[in-house]
């Protein structure tokens, strides 16, 4: 059997007036994240590690910001797609790791629906994808709220016809 190992890895800024979508779930609160598409920090680190495990680039080149195309974008579709390039080249997910950095929101009651929304979105089950998400205790951009990180490694193994 033939593996494959991409880490990948996302931040956006907070601001006023805009969602805050983590992992295809809006959750409540005063901020959201700031991007060209939705920001959805955890979708795309996995979709980064994704790319990254077959040496296939970053999102940025295949959904570049300077294209007006992807404004507003909502990550899942670019999951989906992103899925599909891995899925053509006869690789599938064995499963995903992601953390997600965040002072706040408390993240725990959502951590569920955005693994269950991951995992229907890239055709996996339940306990092929985790999701955590801890805070940097107050240290550095992440821990003064100024942004929302996450990290991902993927792991891919190759479809055998």
């Amino acid at each position: 059997m033939k593996i494959r190992i991409g880490n990948g890895y996302d931040i956006h800024r907070l601001v006023r007036e805009r969602p805050l979508i983590l992992g295809g779930i809006t959750i409540p609160h005063e901020l959201g994240l700031l991007g060209h598409s939705d920001a959805d920090v955890l979708t795309h680190a996995i979709m980064d590690a994704m790319l990254g495990a077959l040496s296939l680039g970053d999102i940025g080149h295949y959904f570049p910001p300077s294209d007006p195309k992807w404004s507003g974008a909502n990550s899942l579709v670019l999951l989906e797609q992103v899925n599909q390039m891995i899925r053509d080249q006869d690789w599938q997910i064995s499963n995903i790791d992601s953390t997600i950095v965040a002072e706040r929101p408390k993240l725990k009651p959502y951590i569920k629906p955005m693994g269950q929304k991951l995992a229907q979105i890239l055709g996996l089950e339940d306990n092929q994808i985790s999701v955590k998400a801890t805070t940097n205790e107050r240290l550095g951009a992440v821990g003064q709220e100024a942004g929302i990180c996450a990290y991902a490694v993927v792991l891919l193994e190759q479809v055998v016809s």
